[in-house]
């Protein structure tokens, strides 16, 4: 069961040759953030270590410019207190 306000974190094997099928491949495990890392694989006792997962959270500007334009919509650039200019 997932908790929306607990983060999932992915744990391997330290030893590529140690461990069960489940560390071998990584697993994920909902901890709070106060829980203390894992040591060992819950299946079979092996040494796992924490993956770091860079997670997709900014977007290109430029991308989303292009969409934007794309779909009909107008960028405005401020010039002065009031005053706005579009910029296509």
């Amino acid at each position: 069961m997932l908790f929306p306000d607990m983060p999932v974190y992915t744990y391997a094997a330290k030893e590529p040759v140690a461990g069960c099928a489940l560390c071998h491949e990584g697993f994920d495990i909902t901890q709070r953030i106060s829980d203390a890392p894992l040591a060992v694989c819950p299946e079979c006792g092996a040494p796992v270590a924490k993956i770091p997962v860079v997670s997709n959270v900014g977007f290109s500007q430029s991308s989303f410019d292009d969409r934007a334009k794309n779909a009909g919509f107008s960028k405005l650039k401020k010039v002065s207190k009031g005053e706005y200019e579009k910029q296509y």
